[in-house]
């Protein structure tokens, strides 16, 4: 397989982790204040998560650079996949389901609050809970924030808040139309039921919070078991397996390298605007699922195949969207993405080759 042949695995050879690679490039950026955190707490709710653990992780090595002696509070409801955050990162675990009050007795000084159902298939079976994790859950931690007097929240919301019907390219303003009849819409409408909590606790109570709008985000350190379209791909480029696709694939993607999405997500904690969303992608890997499927085919020498299944209304699929995120408010605050679609699958598969 091509990848295989690429000069990422030769420089694999000479470092222990494109993992670390990422971190060293984030702790690198000029543009991110990390003394600004120095002798505080940091709260991250779903910590054992792919972008919660990254944080977890980038702000250990953060402490052992920096020297800024940072309380890394990460919050889960497994302690068993939480142990290597523990063990490994120097993470303080504390086991709650977010949609019970968080009751703590130290000071909480910065929130990532990354907590949320994003399984798709879940969305359509268990839309109830889907919607109860994400309000009850952002609802206990914006009253955290507010009796801890916190100095910044982050809430990770998604680019499914724009819903359907708008097309091109959209800013943070703007918003299409939700199917309140479908219980796939349970969760894009409680994602912006919360940046309207958030929002409120902010114009009523002073809490300093902003929202994320992230596109879909992977790289190194994603999950194999992921039952994202783009874990898919990859899981059939490094097996030399067709790539499958269950539908059409007309919908156009918004995606984002893992550690771009961690040094915007940084860069929001300490530049962002309170009260205000933010969106976080990479405009160069905007195309449509098929698109993106036989770029991926032409790469690592596959096919595209289209087979659409009986059960396809239980998979939990998004509705067909056709917009592109803008990114220039967050550029503003001197965020720029890096990795490109092919990049993000090289590093990707690279870092699962390096932890088989």
């Amino acid at each position: 397989m091509r990848l295989y042949k690429s000069t990422l695995f030769k420089k694999i050879k000479n470092t222990m982790s494109i993992l670390q690679d990422d971190i060293k490039e984030t702790l690198s950026d000029s543009s991110i204040l990390w003394s600004e955190l120095k002798d505080s707490a940091v709260l991250i709710t779903g910590a054992t998560g792919t972008i919660g653990s990254a944080l977890v992780r980038t702000l250990c090595a953060a402490n052992e650079k920096y020297k800024l002696n940072v309380k890394i509070l990460a919050q889960g409801r497994d302690e068993k996949k939480a142990k290597p955050l523990i063990e490994k990162h120097g993470a303080v675990f504390l086991k709650n389901d977010i949609r019970k009050p968080v009751v703590l007795s130290e000071n909480v000084d910065y929130i990532f609050h990354c907590a949320a159902v994003t399984k798709s298939a879940c969305m359509v079976s268990m839309p109830v809970d889907v919607m109860a994790v994400s309000v009850d859950g952002t609802r206990n931690i914006l009253e955290l924030a507010r009796e801890k007097k916190s100095k910044s929240v982050v809430y990770l919301s998604s680019m499914e808040v724009y819903g359907q019907g708008i097309n091109g390219e959209v800013r943070e303003s703007e918003s299409g139309h939700l199917d309140l009849t479908n219980p796939r819409s349970c969760y894009p409408k409680s994602k912006r039921f919360c940046e309207m909590l958030c929002n409120a606790y902010y114009a009523q109570y002073g809490v300093p919070v902003k929202s994320a709008r992230l596109a879909q985000t992977f790289g190194a350190g994603s999950p194999k078991n992921d039952t994202r379209v783009f874990t898919q791909f990859a899981e059939s480029a490094a097996d030399r397996k067709d790539i499958i696709l269950h539908t059409v694939g007309k919908s156009i993607g918004n995606y984002c390298y893992t550690s771009d999405a961690v040094r915007a997500l940084f860069t929001l904690l300490l530049k962002g605007e309170n009260g205000q969303a933010y969106n976080i992608a990479n405009p160069k890997t905007y195309m449509t699922i098929r698109q993106m499927a036989e770029l991926a085919a032409v790469e690592f020498g596959v096919n595209v195949k289209t087979q659409i299944p009986e059960n396809i209304q239980q998979l939990g699929y998004a509705p067909v969207t056709g917009y592109k995120l803008n990114i220039d408010k967050i550029t503003k605050l001197g965020w720029k993405p890096k990795y490109d679609l092919i990049q993000m699958y090289k590093r990707m598969l690279a870092d699962w080759k390096c932890n088989s």
